[in-house]
């Protein structure tokens, strides 16, 4: 990740990497594989709730088991790319993700399916980053790695709501737990191809952040854990108050590491710079508001519209059109339109979207209340993503840079788990408050799922204004001095959206 001028792929000498066609096929298929999991069987929660008996606040594990673990250890994959050799790590990754896939499509109980999710989120954690350096490696300075890096963009922006739409075919037509099966055969066409087209590159030398690795996932973990327990013990709960208060002694503990390490794998230094800190704030806002709206509104679709897995999961066409038209489309406007007015008119776009959300019914129709709202995060999200990308990553210096794009990417994999937490609790509580689970007649259902909709919803909407305060504070339009991000600095660190 941090290497962008070392030997192409192809052999430790430089010479050309083999079938560079091919290595870009396996490179991407891996990306979409790894960010299409993350939502995936987002489509497919009420039938997993119903099938393993999770509780409503304990279902947002399945998908922040996979976030948390994939985020907390992705700088920790990077480094062992570095250390051990691409390739092989690549290969080690991937593995790790098939097998994790076989063992939740197989789960029998909860429990082991999220210890599932939490092994794919780890292989998908050591595969990524070796995969977007192999990318740099194989591709030169130039037009060919921009077209590459165009590729990889396309399908890292558009993975997550892409995963929608086939978790919901997957499930209508098959089983939901064909959402992870159906990562079994290509996981092992992708091990068999790596093993022909990619060679080894030379390690480095180094040492891994073991520590830091595991206090900042640890950390984040028990914070998230606290929130989704608030929705069924409480604040006042014993279980809660200790989680974060492990949360916050680990985090802190984290920071203390960092700026002791020699080879730290987050660099306090990136931190020195008050406009990538507010794009990293962000980042953590945004896609929090995102997977919240991706999981309630599956929740609304199939509980209170009553649509089908295949149904709901082309319900978000809309989103999904707009965001993979954005990656196209903005890029070219940022050589005419200051970045920073890009993301507060996207911002802006996004809290309309979700204010509209708040709006909705038990009597409310898909036409009416739900593709306007699409619409318009699709085309907010599209603006903000990618000059929001570009500021973050202005002025880093070359060494840092596989730490800088990939503290990006950890942030939308935190942010995202701990937005769901948060929300879930909020959700959780208007639920519970409206009433008893065991006092709910049948045809109440819907009324009391409406209740927690709406309330996370409002929470998302609440979420998506700290959003646009932070870009008004970070971007400062008053002040026209300040440049806008090089559009080509964008497209050769991309974020994992």
């Amino acid at each position: 990740m941090s290497a962008t001028t070392a030997a192409p792929a192809g052999a430790r000498t430089g010479s050309p990497a083999r079938r560079p066609g091919v290595v870009l096929a396996v490179i991407l298929i891996t990306q979409l594989m790894v960010i299409l999991d993350g939502t995936v069987v987002n489509i497919a929660m009420p039938k997993i709730q119903h099938a393993l008996d999770f509780s409503p606040a304990s279902l947002s594990w399945v998908q922040n088991a996979y976030a948390l673990a994939f985020g907390g250890l992705l700088l920790l994959g990077a480094r062992a790319g570095d250390l051990l050799g691409r390739r092989r790590v690549f290969i080690t990754g991937v593995s790790v993700f098939t097998a994790a896939s076989l063992l939740g499509g197989l789960a029998p109980s909860a429990e082991l399916l999220l210890a599932a999710r939490v092994l794919q989120g780890i292989g998908g954690a050591i595969a990524a980053p070796a995969a977007l350096t192999l990318l740099m490696l194989t591709f030169r300075e130039g037009p060919e790695r921009l077209k590459a890096l165009g590729l990889y963009s396309l399908v890292s922006s558009g993975g997550a709501s892409v995963g929608l739409v086939v978790g919901g075919m997957l499930t209508d037509w098959v089983s939901w737990r064909w959402g992870l099966f159906i990562n079994v055969p290509i996981g092992i066409g992708l091990v068999f191809a790596a093993r022909q087209v990619l060679a080894e590159t030379p390690p480095e030398k180094g040492k891994f952040d073991v520590a830091g690795a595991l206090t900042s996932t640890l950390g984040i973990t028990s914070i998230v854990f606290g929130f989704i327990r608030v929705a069924e013990v409480g604040w006042t709960s014993a279980e809660v108050l200790g989680a974060f208060a492990v949360g916050v002694v680990l985090l802190t503990a984290f920071v203390l590491i960092e700026r002791r390490v020699s080879h730290p794998i987050v660099p306090m230094r990136l931190f020195r710079n008050a406009d990538r800190v507010a794009a990293y704030v962000t980042m953590l806002l945004v896609v929090g508001t995102m997977f919240g709206m991706f999981f309630f509104l599956t929740q609304y679709l199939q509980g209170v519209l009553e649509f089908s897995p295949l149904q709901a999961g082309l319900a978000f066409l809309p989103l999904t059109g707009l965001l993979f038209a954005s990656s196209r489309i903005v890029p070219r406007l940022l050589g005419r339109i200051d970045g920073g007015r890009l993301m507060i008119g996207g911002s802006v776009l996004v809290l309309a979207g979700m204010i509209w959300l708040t709006r909705l019914t038990e009597d409310s129709s898909y036409l009416s209340g739900v593709v306007g709202p699409l619409v318009l995060f699709g085309f907010g999200a599209g603006m903000l993503f990618i000059p929001n990308t570009g500021r973050a990553l202005a002025g880093v210096q070359p060494e840092d840079a596989g730490a800088a794009s990939g503290m990006l990417n950890v942030l939308q994999q935190v942010g995202g788990a701990l937005g769901l937490g948060i929300l879930v609790t909020i959700f959780g509580t208007a639920s519970r408050n409206s009433d008893a689970a065991s006092r709910i007649p049948a045809e109440r259902v819907r009324e009391i799922l409406t209740d927690g909709v709406h309330a996370a919803f409002v929470g998302s909407a609440i979420y998506a204004a700290l959003t646009l305060t932070v870009i008004i504070l970070g971007v400062r339009p008053w002040n026209r001095r300040t440049p806008a991000p090089a559009v080509e600095r964008v497209e050769e660190v991309p974020v994992e959206l």
